[in-house]
């Protein structure tokens, strides 16, 4: 340690000073990196820097538990492909619970194309009789499965499959007339 003033040794910094210091450093140096490395794994960038954010923040809460220091990129990337499989995950839990995501809408005119081709698929789907109509609701609608809707609807398995066929060509008949 150096003497400052002549006689008294140098205070050796906080291990908060240190850490921070070495998080700021890293934060510097790896941080672009680190969200393209998210990236690829997410496809977004919002999220991609989310991701990087908490495995900073992970590794500042668990600094000291780091034994090897030319092992902290490592550790880094680590927690950063982790956190990204968890918003993965968090996804893919949302979509089975949620459906699948609108289409994107461009302008006005297409979203107004898609209200109309809506409106005209609920109105051929008014039409079919109620098993058929019931059948393509559970399935598109609900996305439930064949063994749900059949559970559902007291039927079998085969016979909401063959429901489920004859409902699609009858609907892709009556769209066909319409227009």
């Amino acid at each position: 340690m150096m003497l400052s003033g002549g006689s008294r040794p140098e205070a050796p910094p906080a291990p908060d000073t240190d850490r921070e210091a070495a998080i700021t450093r890293l934060y510097r140096e790896q941080w672009a990196g680190m969200v393209r490395l998210s990236l690829l794994m997410l496809g977004d960038r919002p999220s991609a820097e989310d991701a990087v954010q908490e495995a900073f923040a992970a590794m500042y809460r668990s600094w000291d538990k780091i034994k090897d220091g030319t092992r902290v990129e490592a550790y880094l990337r680590s927690a950063v492909l982790n956190t990204s499989r968890s918003v993965l995950r968090r996804r893919k839990l949302a979509l089975l619970h949620r459906g699948q995501p609108e289409p994107a809408v461009w302008s006005a005119e297409s979203a107004a194309m898609i209200g109309e081709d809506r409106r005209e698929v609920l109105a051929a789907l008014a039409t079919l009789p109620a098993r058929r109509r019931e059948v393509l609701v559970m399935r598109f609608y609900l996305q439930l499965s064949d063994a749900d809707i059949a559970q559902t609807l007291g039927i079998s398995e085969v016979s909401v499959r063959s429901t489920t066929s004859r409902a699609l060509k009858s609907l892709g008949h009556k769209l066909k007339e319409d227009r």
